[in-house]
């Protein structure tokens, strides 16, 4: 895997503003791990590789358990390892990103309006939006994965 171009020099505003983003996620309210536990599962659906592997090694260095982190892509079958909330968050993070798809039915609103407020709802849809742009990012410009660069 090679880098087509590092986007964030290419154009430092704009990656700038996806930046303020991030921050505005990061202060959110929202728990760290939640919020990297989405990220993690939107990339995983989107295939991007660079950013799979730094939230999974952004969850592993906050504690999360190897037998938790292999079974985010299939959180449904995981029995109780995953929470309330986070089930909630992962199944919205899923209808958001595949939007196309889905039309995000009232059905799956519903569901993860009655674990979020308002706001949290919001802003873990802020989240899912942010890592859906990264995903492109990474992917249509070829950014290589720690894992890779390392090999």
């Amino acid at each position: 895997m090679t880098n087509r171009i590092d986007y964030a020099k290419a154009s430092p505003e704009g990656y700038k503003a996806f930046g303020g983003v991030y921050v505005t996620v990061q202060k959110s309210g929202l728990p760290k791990e939640l919020v990297d536990l989405v990220y993690l599962r939107v990339s995983e659906i989107n295939g991007c590789a660079f950013c799979i592997d730094m939230h999974s090694r952004d969850l592993l260095k906050s504690g999360l358990t190897v037998d938790k982190l292999v079974l985010v892509a299939v959180w449904r079958d995981a029995g109780n390892l995953f929470n309330p909330r986070e089930r909630a968050a992962l199944a919205w993070a899923e209808t958001v990103t595949r939007v196309a798809e889905t039309g995000i039915p009232d059905a799956d609103y519903a569901a993860a309006a009655a674990e979020f407020d308002d706001k949290e709802l919001a802003d873990l849809t802020y989240a899912i939006g942010l890592m859906n742009a990264f995903n492109r990012f990474g992917i249509a410009f070829r950014s290589t994965p720690v894992a890779v660069a390392k090999a």
